[in-house]
């Protein structure tokens, strides 16, 4: 069965139909986060990837630090900002994409599998009549293949479940904003024992993402500093990690990779701000509902993860 949305999105990259996508990259150190700011040069419409809203767990307080050097870029640059695009329900920030959105309107969306992620992490939480668990949370839902527009840059929508199952990639131009299915290529893979995670169909994706042009630019969501590193970066480009990537190259077969991931992933702890992270993620970065005394709380469920 021919990968439509994959041709498409071949064809988008090759025939450089939709322009050059302008790129602006801030780097959030405390969670290894890269939000982009992603440009039309000629009409200035934008979207805004994966932004950060600053959270300090001990005293439980947010700000806006991180967001609002988005937004002064925003503004500096004038852009029209259309889009609050995520790439999943990230287990490691909080989403600053209500917050961006108040200041500059446009529409927060997220794949369509989210629903799958709000019905397991609505019975963790125990999350109360607030929330529908039915994706109402988002302003648009993406299925896979589908299209969209950035001004006069077309964007496709690339379904890459593994490291959870609502995981998307977004094709803008001859870009890719791969999310965590991979991470440059001397530090691997993301981690697939979140529930929903698969190693199996994490490895499918990648693939997917590494069938695409040799040429094509791959954004990351996160970069981390192996040894023997001393920069953050966070671009490659498909050849690159076909040649290089540690875990997932050329050459590794399928079985190989589930057997690294998954011993590997049961090496791993738990992210430090994965449960404040995801029950509001799952909310559209909304916080849940304040209770009668005007306060709003996250919870911590004991021994229940």
């Amino acid at each position: 069965m021919t990968d439509s949305a994959l041709a498409a999105a071949s064809s988008q990259i090759s025939a450089a139909q939709s322009g050059v996508p302008q790129i602006k990259a801030f780097f959030d150190e405390p969670t290894f986060t890269v939000t982009y700011v992603v440009h039309d040069l000629e009409s200035r419409h934008a979207a805004i990837i994966d932004s950060v809203l600053d959270y300090d767990p001990a005293s439980g307080r947010t700000s806006s630090a991180s967001a609002d050097a988005v937004l002064a870029h925003v503004r500096e640059k004038g852009l029209l900002v259309d889009w609050h695009l995520e790439t999943h329900a990230h287990a490691d920030h909080l989403s600053a994409a209500p917050y961006l959105q108040g200041q500059l309107g446009g529409k927060i969306a997220i794949g369509e599998h989210i629903v799958t992620v709000q019905q397991t992490f609505g019975k963790l939480f125990n999350a109360g009549t607030d929330f529908e668990r039915d994706g109402s949370d988002f302003d648009n839902l993406w299925k896979d293949g589908d299209h969209f527009g950035i001004g006069n840059l077309d964007v496709t929508v690339l379904h890459v479940p593994g490291h959870t199952p609502a995981c998307v990639a977004y094709v803008i131009g001859d870009a890719v904003f791969v999310g965590d299915t991979m991470f440059m290529p001397d530090y691997g893979t993301a981690r697939a024992d979140f529930p929903g995670g698969d190693a199996r169909a994490l490895y499918r994706s990648a693939k997917r993402l590494l069938s695409l042009p040799p040429e094509t630019r791959l954004f990351m969501c996160h970069d981390y500093l192996p040894e023997g590193r001393k920069d953050y970066v966070w671009e490659t480009t498909v050849e690159a990690e076909r040649e290089a990537n540690v875990h997932i190259r050329d050459g590794v077969s399928e079985d190989e990779f589930v057997a690294m991931r998954e011993a590997r992933d049961k090496t791993l702890a738990m992210p430090r701000l994965i449960l404040p992270s995801v029950q509001v993620n799952m909310r559209a970065g909304h916080l849940p509902a304040a209770e009668d005394n005007g306060v709003t709380y996250l919870k911590i469920p004991v021994n229940a993860v």
